[in-house]
């Protein structure tokens, strides 16, 4: 079965992915939207160019929306409606790219290691994160929460079990998966997260550093990596999140793919 893969595409090499997505029928994730300057900029402007830019590609679509400083379920409430106007905006973006997922962070403050702020963190985004469910299921979107910081899988997977709504699912990062998951093994997020993981992100990375490699370098084996995410029971689209187009170039070998575009000659 061919792999859907999307390329992470930001403002700054986005005609490269564009290129290369077109080359091997690929999907784009979209970071543009990410950024508070460009949702507090001609965010309007940015949509209208980035249809044009959208239109040859024919694989998935999905976007990255904002994560800088954002802390959902927030005991402030004033920092709460902050981070739910952002996530509201992101979502109607999408809709008006058409694009059909997008990727929030949980951000759960993995520094803070004791029951009553675990508890209390759930309980606040059960009561963040239904309403925004409700919201990208009336713009067509389904929300992906990605884990970055959190140490352990049942910190997302129990949230989103007991919301339990079909527009509220994973996005699986790998990297932050084995930098930031204490020596869980990799097979256990896979477990506790199963058919809510409908995305994911892939890179490599040091162990040690969140630095966005290729698949060939670092300390994960994306030959055994690979197949486990393949065999989860819903098959969740790729986003190749990684710092270079390059890198992204020299994972294809890695993944199951359709050959790619040659023009027929004279």
């Amino acid at each position: 079965m061919t792999d859907q893969v999307l390329l992470s595409a930001s403002d700054r090499n986005i005609e490269e992915c564009i290129q290369l997505a077109i080359q091997y029928q690929l999907g784009i994730e979209l970071m543009v939207f990410a950024f508070p300057n460009v949702l507090d900029g001609d965010w309007q402007g940015t949509i209208a160019r980035y249809k044009q830019l959208l239109r040859p590609i024919v694989g998935a679509r999905s976007m990255h929306g904002p994560f800088m400083d954002m802390a959902p379920g927030s005991p402030d409430r004033r920092i709460n409606a902050l981070c739910f106007e952002r996530y509201q905006h992101a979502i109607r973006i999408a809709s008006e790219l058409e694009i059909p997922i997008i990727v929030f962070h949980a951000n759960f403050i993995a520094a803070i290691h004791n029951i009553e702020y675990r508890v209390g963190w759930h309980q606040r985004n059960l009561e963040f994160w239904t309403p925004i469910a409700e919201y990208a299921h009336q713009h067509g979107v389904t929300v992906a929460v990605e884990n970055m910081w959190e140490f352990d899988p049942d910190i997302i997977g129990d949230l989103l079990k007991e919301i339990n709504h079909p527009n509220l699912r994973a996005c699986l990062d790998v990297g932050h998966a084995h930098l930031f998951g204490e020596e869980v093994p990799f097979g256990r997020w896979l477990d506790a997260l199963g058919d809510l993981i409908i995305h994911t992100h892939m890179n490599n990375n040091d162990g040690k550093i969140d630095i966005h490699m290729g698949f060939d370098h670092g300390v994960l084996d994306y030959h055994q990596l690979l197949p486990q995410i393949r065999a989860l029971p819903y098959r969740p689209t790729m986003t190749l999140e990684m710092d270079e187009v390059d890198f992204m170039k020299n994972s294809l070998p890695y993944l199951n793919l359709v050959k790619p575009y040659q023009p027929e000659l004279p």
